[in-house]
């Protein structure tokens, strides 16, 4: 059996508070709808090597060098268009963690992204960040509990959940495995709580 894409100890929000920032601030509930002319402005810092592998709050492994973000509210998924108004460079970053939790600061960029708008060296930036696509799982999500090289362990996780009265989907991918999933969902916040629950990652609907 190949093992789960789950490996590391997860980051989720909690925990965060203490390992993404030296000072910290309250956590607000993340949105569960947002404006297509929704903006902030604000202070924007980068995270990178102590974080890289690590799990985020939603589940993903963080890869330093995707183009992705963390912001304390917004959807997981949700993309967003970068502006540096220091030097007026912007890029796209899609939100997969929570952060930063510091109370000037409103997003968290990847080394990759921060490198776009040339704030690696500097380490913060005056932003604005605005909504480019919104997130798809906002209206249907679904959990990974599991991805297994060998089907019939991805059933018996299956069946095992099953047991305990919750919808369960196994999908064979074209990598070779079979993951379990949870759902679907079409309450954002139901989904983090199975994601919580059962140590999963939040995809959106296929």
């Amino acid at each position: 059996m190949r093992s789960s894409d789950f490996t590391r100890p997860s980051l989720v929000a909690v925990s965060l508070l203490f390992v993404l920032a030296a000072c910290g601030g309250t956590t607000p509930p993340p949105m569960t709808s947002v404006s297509e002319n929704w903006s902030e402005q604000g202070v924007a810092s980068w995270y990178g090597p102590g974080f890289d592998g690590k799990r985020t709050a939603s589940g993903e492994v963080y890869d330093m060098e995707d183009m992705t973000a963390a912001h304390k509210r917004l959807p997981f998924g949700t993309r967003v268009l970068v502006d540096n108004l220091d030097n007026g460079l912007r890029t796209e970053v899609r939100i997969n963690d929570r952060g930063p939790f510091v109370d000037d600061r409103i997003i968290d960029l990847s080394r990759a992204a921060a490198r776009e708008i040339q704030m690696l060296g500097p380490g913060t930036a005056r932003v604005r960040i605005s909504i480019l696509q919104m997130s798809a799982m906002l209206t249907c999500s679904m959990v990974q509990v599991g991805a297994f090289g060998d089907i019939q362990n991805a059933d018996a996780l299956a069946d095992s959940l099953r047991q305990r009265q919750l919808a369960v989907v196994v999908r064979p991918g074209p990598d070779g495995l079979s993951r379990v999933f949870l759902g679907p969902y079409d309450d954002l916040e139901r989904a983090e709580r199975a994601r919580d629950r059962y140590d999963g990652m939040i995809r959106p609907c296929e």
